[in-house]
């Protein structure tokens, strides 16, 4: 079960990324509002499931789905640049991702 709160808190935290984007700088009312909640949302998810995974490896694999998600939502939504080297930084993350959950117990 916190492997999934893990994986819901980094999706929570793709959304109030992209939140605070469409935010405009907070002078949107409802994307700030949305960024609130899932913001809060995916710090209590996280904390939850830190009770029984690692800090690092929990930390690591939160932000990491968030950096990849973010990533992804940029280039699909916000039509932002996709190179090769990107695309290349994202697989190394990913594949940092893999390797931690791999070496946790």
């Amino acid at each position: 079960m916190a492997w999934i709160m893990l994986f819901v808190a980094g999706v929570f935290e793709v959304v109030w990324a992209f939140a605070m984007k469409r935010s405009d700088g907070f002078t949107q009312v409802i994307p700030t509002l949305v960024m609130a909640v899932t913001m809060v949302a995916s710090f209590v998810l996280l904390s939850l499931a830190m009770r029984s995974i690692p800090l690092g490896t929990a930390y690591t694999i939160w932000t990491g789905i968030g950096a990849v998600g973010a990533f992804v939502v940029g280039v699909a939504v916000l039509g932002e640049v996709l190179t090769p080297l990107r695309v290349l930084a994202a697989v190394l993350i990913v594949a940092g991702l893999v390797l931690m959950k791999l070496s946790s117990s």
